[in-house]
């Protein structure tokens, strides 16, 4: 008797579970447009986690002669009341053929079992063509440019007109600064004097302005002194213009004549003696002292001729005229790099709208 029971159950759960999965099909428009979409909503009703497999279609699969399945949806889940589940998904259909057509039922398998839907019909009409017409029937168009305008073109166009103006500017400026000669620095070669050379010079000019028998004894022994201290600093590289009388001296002591240094350093003492302490001295010591400098030149000197370059002074015509072509340099560079903004600008809006881009 229990064994009875236990199959009666079993065979009533198993009806149960049969009858608890249902597959649906709807479609939104039985009749459409050749040409048009319709869409069929697949659901599929089962037990929760339920393996439920919808059927699969290839796009532009016919799903029979005429109907043709563009697109298969996403499929989604929705509960619903006791444990069970909804399952759907769309398909997208469509026609190019007019007639009525008989949709096959769409199978679902559940859990490995397959259920199928109810058949479906879909119209496709076609549009009515009044052949009595024909001249009001034109065919395909060619393609079409699109209509110029200006306000597209505007901005390339006086971006262009003034990147042309600028080269001419540039242009002009180039062919000024060519026609400006540029200015020749020229140097010349000539001597150099000499320190014993210049030494005797200004002696010879003091011998010129007479000083030896001039009253003012303190301006001729400064000239002279200085005179012999400028020709010791060049001869023996030493600032005997910032040294002492006696520091002079002690310095040439080192390489000189004795007998000359003797003569100098009573050529200096006398000199500071009329500088510093007023002392008056006669002409013909001025004299002795004048020719004792002479002879420490004459004994001291060096004949080595010295030749130097000299780089003669710009004018302030040739220093405006550098200036000139400095600022016109800079100008056409300016201008080159603004030209080349410019055609890089105009290029890549000529390519907007020629559809290159």
């Amino acid at each position: 008797m229990k064994r009875v029971l236990l199959l009666i159950c079993m065979i009533c759960t198993v009806v149960m579970m049969m009858a608890q999965v249902g597959v649906e099909a709807r479609i939104d428009s039985i009749q459409m447009l050749i040409g048009q979409q319709v869409h069929v909503t697949v659901t599929a009703t089962a037990p929760a986690n339920a393996k439920v497999v919808f059927p699969s279609y290839k796009s532009r699969e016919q799903l029979v002669d005429g109907i043709e399945v563009l697109l298969i949806g996403e499929e989604h889940k929705e509960d619903i009341d006791n444990g069970q589940q909804q399952f759907s998904r769309v398909y997208t259909l469509t026609s190019f053929d007019g007639k009525l057509y008989y949709l096959p039922p769409f199978k679902v398998k559940v859990n490995g079992k397959e259920y199928q839907s109810k058949s479906l019909a879909l119209k496709v009409m076609e549009v009515d063509v009044d052949t009595t017409k024909m001249n009001q029937f034109f065919g395909p168009k060619d393609v079409q440019d699109n209509p110029f305008l200006w306000s597209d073109w505007s901005l390339v166009f006086w971006l262009s007109v003034l990147m042309l103006l600028l080269l001419c500017v540039a242009i002009y400026l180039y062919i000024r600064l060519r026609d400006n000669k540029p200015l020749i620095k020229s140097f010349k070669l000539v001597k150099r004097l000499l320190p014993h050379q210049k030494a005797m010079k200004e002696i010879e000019q003091i011998k010129a302005d007479k000083m030896v028998s001039s009253e003012n004894q303190k301006e001729y022994y400064t000239k002279l002194t200085d005179t012999l201290r400028r020709y010791i600093e060049e001869r023996y590289k030493f600032s005997a213009m910032e040294m002492t009388s006696s520091e002079i001296i002690e310095r040439l002591t080192r390489d000189g004549d004795q007998k000359s240094l003797d003569e100098l350093r009573q050529l200096f003492m006398t000199a500071d003696l009329v500088k510093f302490a007023k002392y008056s001295t006669l002409i013909n010591e001025n004299d002795m002292n004048l020719v004792n400098a002479i002879e420490f030149i004459n004994q001291t000197k060096q004949e080595l001729q010295v030749v130097e370059e000299e780089k003669p002074q710009l004018s302030e015509a040739d220093q405006r005229s550098m200036k000139t072509r400095r600022y016109l340099k800079w100008l056409i560079g300016s201008i080159g790099v603004v030209c080349l903004v410019l055609l890089g600008f105009v290029v890549y809006r000529l390519m907007i709208l020629t559809g290159v881009m």
